[in-house]
């Protein structure tokens, strides 16, 4: 006589299904958060690459129309103020004290560093060339930062760092916008980088 042993199979419950179910949802939070925090990570980059940007621009406004910050009124560059005379003519200290010296006033320096703060916040602004801007801004960062080591009277200068001051923060920055193509979030840098030219020569990106 055949024995029929029960099976114990419940059709309500499904624990393999349930975890295939659940392996296949796992990743969708996952992805989620993931997205999220890319999203949230390129609008900082993006909102710091704006703020350099505005760094750059402002120091060239106010040096070429002389808005009374960090340029008095009527010493601005369309007044006939030099933006390099005061700046480097007061260095008293420093292994480029001489050179500093020759360059001021020259016009050749003044339209050299007005054409650099103008490309560097156009360039940081609209998020495109991030990578020139950086090497630029970087150049201009290192220059200033060995001008201001000494003011005209042999004091230190107002910097409250001896090494890691703004100079080299704004440097470091601009080299990090440029490594994370921050120019892509809420910037034209996508376009740009479908410029055939672009394409062609990498460090145009």
């Amino acid at each position: 006589m055949a024995v029929h042993q029960p099976t114990h199979r419940s059709g309500g419950f499904h624990l393999p299904s349930f975890r295939r179910n659940h392996a296949a949802s796992g990743p969708e939070p996952a992805a989620s958060a993931r997205t999220e925090t890319l999203t949230a990570r390129a609008c900082v980059f993006a909102s710091a690459r704006v703020l350099m940007g505005f760094v750059f621009l402002w120091a060239f406004l106010d040096k070429t129309f002389g808005f009374g910050y960090a340029t008095r009124s009527g010493k601005g560059w369309i007044d006939g103020g030099s933006p390099t005379e005061g700046f480097l003519g007061q260095v008293a200290a420093g292994p480029m004290e001489s050179t500093f010296h020759a360059w001021a006033g020259a016009a050749w320096a003044d339209w050299l560093f007005m054409l650099g703060l103008l490309g560097i916040g156009l360039a940081l602004t609209a998020g495109v060339a991030l990578r020139l801007a950086a090497f630029a801004g970087t150049v201009m960062m290192a220059l200033m930062w060995m001008a201001e080591w000494h003011l005209s009277d042999g004091s230190p200068s107002m910097s409250t760092n001896p090494f890691a001051d703004y100079h080299l923060v704004y440097a470091v920055v601009l080299i990090a916008l440029a490594a994370a193509s921050a120019g892509d979030a809420l910037g034209l840098g996508r376009l740009w980088a479908r410029l055939p030219v672009v394409r062609d020569h990498g460090w145009l990106r």
